[in-house]
């Protein structure tokens, strides 16, 4: 193994990425209707690597971190600020409760198996995944009083006790969340990820990236008139007001003809109807008989994305703009989408827009470029990533991160995890209302969170993962089946509690608030990963927040205890 050690010694990056490739490979591996998830693959490949003796840089795991969780809130920004009220009330409970029962555990494991005050608070640390405690506990243990070589044993226990206990308490943590939470809930974390984006899009369908619809609403078709029907193009197009199309093209006698409102239409014309399936269908009367492959009848329609911004449209209901707009303005161009602040609001006559909605126009280009002028900006279509405005979300959420509240002596901090979601969430709030700047495109988010998240665990194996092997070798397996006790007793009773008291009853929701609770971030990657959209966000993003300040808390409370 020496050759493995100076390879990795010479690139360690090279650890990283081979524990990635071979960690998602087992990831993907069936056990019966168990799969370990690419995460959790990861950080067990990372252990196993660590061992031949690999230094990854800790600045690393905090560069990767902060990606990770930024993303997570920049994404769900414009849901979670939406979603604060009372409806946040079971979140706080529920991390109050994981709190609490990791207390308990804690001091009832140490007491049985005479832990001291320093591998317990270790033990909590490691367990819980919440590396604060060793500062609070190491700062309480410094206060006990006690002769400086007993203080420095108990506090070198603290380390001890997190370096066993830490791996297992975030693939713990990953088992619970993943694997037994939905088993328990008898549904899965995907099927009720998409029931509850279902409900918040208050019934209204929305297509994924790469689905559509195989009766689409919006169609064109090609007519000869089969009878002189003596009438002008706006005399059809709007025959029935409610319903109306838009003949776009009209070739006469194998030459196409200037089209106008008061064109009058013969028998023999060949015309292209854009519309409303339900409009089309409606005047194919009026209309003929429908052709196929007319050279020279295809057109070219966009969809553009236009931010609301004219303020005469603002606090108006759609039925009022229609009414209010001309004719000629309104030609040639369909409403296919309203949105705010990433939720897709039905297309009814008495719904009410407000500035800063996201409006998706479907016509031909030249009709299109009118009606954005008249409506908004233009979101120009880009795979590109604003880099000044991630660069500053993240500056930002890192400065918060710095900051530090002591309750007594015991400084409370939001850290650098807390700092760059709640920076993430601001910034994503805010570029959902200005989306003229800031893009972060979906696919550049989910490669943030993916390569942020499993990268970070790498690192973390990679870093304790010889250290925790060799004190087990020393110390025996009592501290690590301690851990274990720790991680998995306080999620399992809590999950019990959320369930049957707080009466969580979707899945998807439930795993994010439970990880949260945890501030198991390696298991929120995970059930982000089932639930494929960001419905688990909101309740994690609140007991996140929480559980750095609760657990922080367990450190002093624990040496006091023990």
């Amino acid at each position: 193994m020496e050759w493995l050690h100076e390879l990795f010694k010479k690139s360690p990056e090279m650890a990283l990425f081979l524990s990635l490739a071979v960690g998602y490979w087992i990831g993907k591996i069936k056990f019966g209707k168990f799969q370990l998830g690419g995460v959790a693959g990861s950080l067990l490949v990372a252990v196993l690597v660590s061992q031949v003796g690999v230094q990854v840089d800790a600045g690393v795991k905090a560069v990767l971190f902060a990606l990770f969780i930024y993303a997570v809130g920049f994404e769900s920004g414009p849901q979670f600020f939406s979603s604060l009220g009372r409806q946040s009330v079971k979140e706080i409970i529920l991390a109050a409760v994981m709190a609490a029962t990791g207390l308990a555990t804690v001091v009832v494991m140490a007491r049985l198996f005479e832990l001291d005050k320093g591998l317990a608070a270790g033990v909590a640390a490691g367990g819980l995944t919440q590396s604060a405690i060793i500062g609070t506990a190491g700062d309480a243990i410094a206060k006990l009083g006690l002769d400086a070589a007993e203080t420095a044993r108990l506090q070198a226990n603290v380390a001890i006790g997190y370096a066993v206990t830490y791996v297992f308490g975030s693939f713990g943590a990953i088992i619970v969340c993943v694997n037994i939470l939905p088993k328990f809930m008898g549904r899965t974390i995907r099927d009720d990820a998409i029931a509850a984006e279902t409900a918040q899009q208050a019934g209204v369908k929305v297509l994924g990236p790469e689905q559509q619809e195989a009766a689409p609403s919006l169609v064109g078709r090609i007519y000869e008139l089969v009878a002189d029907p003596k009438r002008t193009i706006a005399d059809i197009e709007n025959a029935n007001p409610a319903t109306a199309i838009t003949i776009e093209r009209v070739k006469r006698d194998g030459k196409f003809v200037e089209v106008s409102p008061e064109l009058v239409l013969r028998q023999g014309d060949i015309v292209l109807a854009v519309g409303r399936r339900d409009a089309v269908v409606a005047s194919a009367p009026l209309l003929g008989k429908e052709v196929y492959a007319v050279d020279g009848m295809e057109l070219t329609m966009q969809r553009r994305e236009i931010v609301l911004t004219n303020k005469e449209f603002d606090r108006k209901t759609v039925d009022e703009i229609r009414k209010a707009t001309a004719g000629g303005v309104r030609h040639g161009i369909f409403v296919v989408q309203i949105s705010r602040m990433g939720k897709v609001l039905p297309m009814k006559p008495d719904t009410v827009v407000q500035s800063g909605d996201l409006v998706s126009i479907f016509g031909a280009e030249q009709d299109v470029k009118r009606v954005a002028a008249i409506v908004g900006d233009v979101i120009v279509p880009s795979a590109k990533t604003d880099f000044v405005y991630l660069g500053a979300g993240l500056v930002v959420g890192l400065l918060v991160g710095l900051l530090s509240v002591k309750i007594g002596s015991i400084p409370l901090t939001l850290g650098a995890g807390g700092g760059a979601l709640l920076s993430g969430l601001l910034f994503g709030w805010y570029r959902a209302k200005r989306q003229t700047f800031g893009a972060l495109p979906p696919s550049a988010v989910q490669l943030l969170k993916d390569l942020g998240l499993a990268g970070f665990v790498v690192v973390v194996g990679l870093s304790s993962g010889l250290q925790a092997v060799q004190t087990i070798r020393q110390l025996g397996l009592t501290i690590f089946g301690v851990g274990v006790v720790v991680t998995i007793v306080p999620m399992l009773l809590t999950m019990l509690f959320g369930r049957y008291v707080l009466r969580y009853g979707n899945t998807a929701i439930f795993a994010g608030a439970l990880s949260g609770s945890r501030s198991a971030n390696p298991a929120f990657g995970e059930v982000l990963d089932k639930a494929e959209n960001s419905i688990p966000t909101v309740p994690f993003a609140i007991t996140y927040a929480l559980a750095n300040v609760f657990l922080t808390l367990l450190g002093p409370l624990i040496v006091a205890l023990v």
